[in-house]
C-alpha cells in the first residue's frame, strides 16, 4: 500500500502532462516512426562518495535503416552521505541527423549540452525508486539556411528541464548468478528560453525494460520506449523504440582482503 501511494503522488504530474499533450496530439499533424537504440554505459567508482559515468548511444531509423542520432555523455557524481541524494555535473556531445529518414539533405549537426542534476534513490520493500532532476543548456552548431552545410561557430538554443521517475523491480532468479529485473519509468522534458514559442512541452518518454544482471558489475538491458515529442511548428512525432544497452561498472578503490591466517 505504501508503494501504491508513493507512485500515486510522484506520477500525478506525469498523468496531467501526458493527458494534456495527447489531447493536443489528436488535433495536430503526427508522424509515426520506428527506431532502434544501442548503448554502452560505463560507471567508474572512484571512492565511496565520487563516481564517473560515461554513455555512448547510437540511434537509428529502422525502415529504411539510417542514422538519426549519436551521443557521447559524461558526468561526475557526488553522493551526499547515506541520504540517497547525489549531485552531478556533466556534458553531452550530440550528433543530430535529419528527423526524416528519407531526406535528400541529411547533414550531421553537432550540439553541446552541459548539464547539472540532482537525483534521489530510495528502497521501498524490494523496489528501488529513482528520481532525477536535470537542467541542460543546448548549443547548436551553426548551419546555412537550408541546413546543407556547417558554418563556423555555435549558437545557444534553449534550456531544457528533465524530470525522470523510475522503478526497478526484481522478478526472479533465472539461473545461478543471473538475476532478472523489471525497470519501468517515465521522463518529461520542458523547454525554456526566449527562442521557445510553442513547444514548452518538449517530449515524454515512457519506457519498460528487462535487465539481465550477470553480477553486480555487469548487466544487459532490453527495453521499449514510447517517445512522444512536440516540434516548434506544433506538429508531433510518435516514436516506437527498441533499446539494447550493455552496462558495466569499474572500481578504482580496491576491496580490502581479510587475512584469515
Amino acid at each position: 500500500m505504501r508503494v501504491y501511494h508513493y507512485f500515486k503522488m510522484r506520477f500525478k504530474t506525469f498523468y496531467f502532462l501526458v493527458f494534456f499533450s495527447h489531447a493536443i496530439y489528436a488535433q495536430k499533424s503526427v508522424t509515426n516512426q520506428n527506431l532502434s537504440w544501442i548503448g554502452l554505459n560505463t560507471t567508474l567508482e572512484i571512492n565511496d562518495k565520487w563516481y564517473f559515468q560515461n554513455e555512448i548511444q547510437s540511434r537509428n531509423f529502422v525502415d529504411p535503416f539510417t542514422k538519426h542520432q549519436l551521443l557521447f555523455r559524461g558526468h561526475l557524481h557526488r553522493k551526499f552521505g547515506v541520504s540517497g541524494y547525489e549531485g552531478s555535473l556533466g556534458f553531452c556531445y550530440f550528433l543530430q541527423n535529419s528527423n526524416n529518414p528519407l531526406a535528400v539533405i541529411n547533414l550531421t549537426v553537432p550540439e553541446w549540452r552541459p548539464h547539472i542534476e540532482i537525483a534521489n534513490k530510495q528502497k521501498i520493500k524490494n523496489i528501488i525508486i529513482d528520481q532525477r532532476y536535470r537542467l541542460e543548456a543546448r548549443y547548436y552548431h551553426n548551419t546555412n539556411f537550408d541546413r546543407s552545410l556547417l558554418i563556423d561557430g555555435y549558437k545557444f538554443g534553449n534550456f531544457r528541464f528533465r524530470y525522470r521517475a523510475q522503478a526497478t523491480i526484481p522478478i526472479s532468479d533465472l539461473v545461478r548468478k543471473l538475476n532478472l529485473k523489471l525497470k519501468i519509468g517515465d521522463e518529461v522534458m520542458l523547454n525554456g528560453g526566449t527562442n521557445i514559442k510553442l513547444n514548452v512541452f518538449d517530449q515524454n518518454r515512457l519506457y519498460a525494460s528487462l535487465v539481465f544482471e550477470f553480477n553486480p558489475d555487469y548487466n544487459l538491458e532490453f527495453g521499449y520506449i514510447n517517445w512522444f515529442q512536440e516540434l516548434p511548428d506544433g506538429s508531433f512525432y510518435q516514436r516506437n523504440i527498441a533499446q539494447i544497452s550493455f552496462n558495466h561498472k569499474l572500481k578504482l578503490k580496491r576491496e580490502k582482503v581479510v587475512d584469515t591466517d
